[in-house]
């Protein structure tokens, strides 16, 4: 393993009853990297994402961040019959930690269907993150310590920081579900930003943008990324995005790996153009 390495996905394989949503998928991502993860409409993309997030418990395989294992499982009980996946022997752990932990230790993602709170104005959606990472506790913060109150004007200056940053600023006080579309596709990018990962992984980020919003987008992705000094992991069907700002990128057609590359060795891949194009009968 590299000593960059951020995510290792090893041999996972996502099977509900008799059906293989993931099947046998490997990845990597390392410091400082763009990844995509791309394939057609129910390839398993935001399933992975799913095991890797700790949402799902995978049904064989492992997940490590930055070389601790984070997720790991075998097939048991009524699916050691049923398994059709690969390396059913290999992982002998049982761990999986729980989506609130794995954000804690520094994956955040965004999702697909937009997940905001609802009820909460712009500012808050942003606040509510950063208590996860407060050192004053749940005792402190009631009684309103002194290092409770430090605490909260810093989260408070820092929520700012990227509301300006997404140029939300002016709309710290609306409610999150006023906002048009795509400002509420940054604000879920700010966010996740506010638990402070190391890994970001997002789930459609282009969806339902314009090609100018796709292309503010792109170059917002790559200042994310040098500015947090994290690494990305990006589904996205938005092919201009993905070949724009991409190192590498992996294929997924159904639950399978079928090809891994750069850009231009996807594009020519002929496994890739099948895939998303079809063949002549």
């Amino acid at each position: 393993m590299s000593k960059d390495n951020v995510l290792r996905v090893s041999d996972i394989t996502m099977q509900f009853g008799g059906v293989v949503a993931v099947d046998n998928l490997s990845l990597d991502v390392n410091k400082g990297e763009i990844i995509g993860l791309i394939g057609p409409n129910g390839a398993g993309k935001t399933t992975a994402f799913n095991v890797i997030t700790g949402v799902y418990a995978p049904t064989n395989g492992s997940v490590a961040l930055n070389g601790e294992v984070i997720v790991e499982n075998h097939p048991q009980g009524k699916m050691k019959a049923q398994y059709k996946g690969k390396n059913d022997g290999k992982y002998t752990d049982v761990k999986v930690l729980t989506p609130d932990k794995i954000t804690k230790l520094g994956i955040a993602r965004t999702f697909q269907n937009i997940r905001l709170f609802k009820g909460m104005s712009v500012f808050d959606n942003v606040l509510v993150a950063m208590h996860m990472n407060m050192d004053a506790g749940l005792f402190g913060a009631a009684l309103r310590s002194k290092k409770a109150r430090s605490e909260e004007a810093e989260m408070r200056e820092e929520a700012m920081r990227l509301l300006r940053m997404f140029n939300l600023e002016n709309n710290k006080d609306d409610l999150a579900t006023s906002l048009p579309y795509g400002k509420q596709r940054h604000l879920e990018i700010a966010r996740a930003l506010a638990t402070k990962p190391k890994l970001l992984l997002l789930d459609e980020p282009a969806a339902g943008m314009n090609p100018q919003e796709s292309d503010e987008l792109m170059h917002l992705v790559e200042k994310i990324r040098d500015d947090f000094d994290l690494s990305v992991l990006m589904i996205e069907h938005h092919m201009q995005v993905v070949m724009g700002i991409c190192e590498r990128i992996y294929v997924l057609d159904y639950g399978a790996l079928i090809a891994e590359g750069n850009p231009e060795e996807i594009q020519n891949n002929p496994r890739v153009i099948e895939a998303y194009l079809g063949v002549d009968e």
